[in-house]
């Protein structure tokens, strides 16, 4: 089997169970492994640290299968990898009422690169690694064997991550039937109509389940206002709730026509949302100038940080729509903050959030921290995973 050879004292990381080999950690390659070939990691004084898949353009050239020496690369392992973690969303999704979520989580489930998601009765996978690449025919007839229920097995793998690692943008049916353009999916007593061909991610915000449950809490007989809505998740949540009305604000007008019908499809009163196309920067400017103000904010932006470099950047636009955010509170209002850039961490992101606040002469007090719904876990080795973080703000 080829291997890669550390540099003399750069295993300190493989020793805690970090999944991630770095080019810059490496000294040479022996043998001629090809793109997701399962290769060797060792030590530079020789010892055996972990198994992984190679990959020669990306940055992080090993993405470890196993810390286990006597553990094969091979059908089996992707059989029981798989099987965990179907095991661990039964156990979390038992006794609930949804039909979404998530059901492989990438390193966090010990597959890297590997993200699988269920809508009702068809999974939808992104393969982002070229180790997950090299395996994908394995690992969708292994979810075929272990999900016999499943109608298809779907593929949206148009990041650009996968560029980073070599790989063509691919979509389309990996087994079973082809989605249809919508499916209908339930979520604690909501109902969602998601495009598994064409929404963000692999259709719908799976990560923000919990978050809308918390925003429900406190939506009775508020006036509510969505940035960043997309097909307005928060506010049916919100609206089912006792909301008094939602202002849904998105860029994008076909989002806002499938939150316009997620309205319908609840049986909510239509009058009670409004349903805005706009830069949300520059709509929370214009609502701050003619005077509007609101008893609850929800901010829920793409990612700003997609690169370390872009750090400084993207704080003065998180900072700048949390004070214009706070600036738009009635006295008692509630903001629900969250920023889902990995690379924004929980202390940096509070401090921002703090900074807004200050400078919008308001004060507040933090009453909870939120993440991302426990289908989405974080391994304790992999700190990387918990990318999103919210806070839940109260102006006093």
């Amino acid at each position: 089997m080829p291997s890669v050879i550390l540099k003399p004292k750069r295993e300190k990381s493989l020793l805690n169970r970090h999944p991630w080999v770095f080019s810059g950690a490496i000294v040479r390659v022996d043998g001629d492994p090809r793109p997701g070939d399962t290769v060797d990691v060792l030590a530079g004084d020789g010892r055996w640290l972990a198994r992984g898949a190679y990959s020669p353009r990306s940055q992080i050239r090993v993405r470890v299968w196993s810390f286990d020496p006597a553990e094969e690369i091979d059908t089996g392992f992707f059989e029981t990898r798989l099987r965990q973690a179907l095991d661990l969303r039964r156990q979390i999704t038992a006794g609930s009422a949804i039909n979404a979520y998530r059901l492989i989580c990438a390193e966090s489930d010990g597959l890297p690169g590997l993200i699988v998601d269920r809508y009702d009765r068809w999974a939808v996978c992104q393969f982002l690694s070229t180790g997950s690449e090299y395996w994908k025919s394995t690992i969708v007839r292994c979810l075929g064997d272990l999900m016999p229920g499943l109608s298809g097995i779907y593929e949206r793998s148009d990041v650009d991550v996968r560029k980073k690692e070599g790989l063509p943008i691919a979509t389309g049916s990996l087994s079973g039937k082809e989605p249809p353009d919508h499916v209908d999916i339930n979520e604690n007593g909501c109902r969602y109509r998601v495009d598994l061909k064409g929404g963000h991610k692999t259709g719908f915000y799976l990560d923000q389940r919990e978050n809308r449950t918390c925003v429900a809490a406190y939506a009775r007989g508020a006036d509510m206002l969505n940035c960043f809505a997309y097909t307005g998740g928060f506010a049916v949540a919100a609206l089912k709730a006792g909301a008094a009305h939602v202002v849904n604000i998105d860029s994008s007008a076909a989002a806002l026509e499938l939150a316009r019908l997620h309205v319908e499809l609840n049986e909510l009163d239509g009058t009670r949302v409004d349903q805005v196309t706009g830069d949300v920067f520059s709509l929370l400017r214009r609502y701050r100038k003619d005077g509007r103000t609101f008893d609850g904010v929800v901010l829920d932006p793409p990612k700003f940080v997609n690169a370390k470099g872009d750090l400084m950047k993207a704080s003065r636009g998180y900072k700048d729509i949390n004070r214009l955010a706070f600036e738009l509170l009635r006295p008692g209002g509630t903001l629900f903050t969250f920023s889902c850039s990995g690379l924004m961490g929980r202390d940096l992101f509070q401090k921002i959030v703090a900074d807004a606040a200050l400078d919008a002469g308001r004060r507040a007090v933090i009453l909870q921290w939120l993440s991302q719904s426990p289908d989405h876990p974080t391994a304790l080795n992999f700190p990387e995973g918990s990318y999103l973080k919210g806070l839940v703000c109260r102006v006093v």
